[in-house]
């Protein structure tokens, strides 16, 4: 799945990140604030004109992400941990 349609507050980690899809300008301004292979990460809003831009959270840190961006990131949910005590 995209990061582009990961549904809001749904944890996840990122998975892959296509550098090649992106300018390279954006690729080292990701790469500069942790976006990597296995990083969590969480959409938590997206723009009201064309869900443009979204809203992550990487860490402690709250990135907006330019909607083609958020494509070039392949992501994983994290499974339910319902059931524990």
């Amino acid at each position: 799945m995209r990061l582009d349609e990961l549904p809001l507050r749904t944890p996840a980690q990122i998975s892959a990140i296509d550098w090649s899809a992106l300018r390279p300008r954006d690729g080292q301004r990701l790469r500069e604030l942790g976006f990597d292979d296995g990083v969590a990460i969480e959409t938590i809003h997206r723009g009201p004109i064309g869900r443009d831009p979204i809203a992550c959270r990487v860490g402690r840190m709250t990135i907006a992400l330019r909607r083609v961006q958020a494509a070039a990131i392949s992501v994983e949910p994290d499974p339910p941990r319902g059931g524990q005590p």
